[in-house]
This record gives C-alpha cells, sequence and structure tokens, in this order.
C-alpha cells in the first residue's frame, strides 16, 4: 500500500485543473488502496472520469468536497487586484492606430 504525503491547501489550489487520480487521493489523505476501492464500488466522493486507464477528476470538485473553493477564489481576486495596479495600458486610454503608409 503507497500513501503520499497530504496535500496542504495551496497545493490543492494549484493542482492542474483535471488532477489524478492519485493526486486526489493526496488531497483527501487517504491511501491508494483504500481510493481505488472507492472508486471501484462507486463510493468516491466526487466524480470520476475515466481516460482509458487513467483516472482523473475535476478539481473545482475536488475543492468544492475540500471546503476551499472560496479560499482559491479570494486568492484569484487578489492576484487580479494586484495586477491591476501593475503600470502599462490604463483601462480606457485610447489605442493608436499605426499609420498607413503606400508603397
Amino acid at each position: 500500500m503507497t500513501t503520499a504525503a497530504p496535500l496542504t491547501p495551496a497545493e490543492v489550489a494549484a493542482l492542474p485543473a483535471m488532477p489524478t487520480a492519485l493526486q486526489a487521493f493526496a488531497a483527501l489523505n487517504i491511501g491508494e488502496t483504500l481510493g481505488y476501492d472507492l472508486i471501484k464500488q462507486g463510493q468516491f466522493p466526487i466524480e470520476v472520469i475515466r481516460f482509458g486507464r487513467a483516472f482523473r477528476v475535476r478539481k473545482a470538485e475536488l475543492l468544492a468536497y475540500l471546503g476551499l473553493s472560496q479560499l482559491v477564489a479570494a486568492e484569484v481576486q487578489s492576484a487580479a487586484a494586484t495586477t491591476s495596479d501593475a503600470p502599462g495600458v490604463q483601462p480606457g486610454a485610447s489605442v493608436e492606430q499605426p499609420a498607413h503608409t503606400s508603397k
């Protein structure tokens, strides 16, 4: 039986959109044997999608099940707020069009 180290909320938030079953097991702090048994019995707490022999879950469902949806949403809003303060083009600024030259 292989048990991966449990993931922190930040690590769960950094998972790809479709984490592997093993990543989901680590996020849920369950072992590989139990995880696959739950999938086989149809008792895994979130929907599992099968691609050939690979099992994936939706990150959004994993976050919701773990109660981390709000945490991730807050991080996204915070990141958006900090990037809007970045120097560069101001919202509503006019866009200059290049002058057309004829040959």
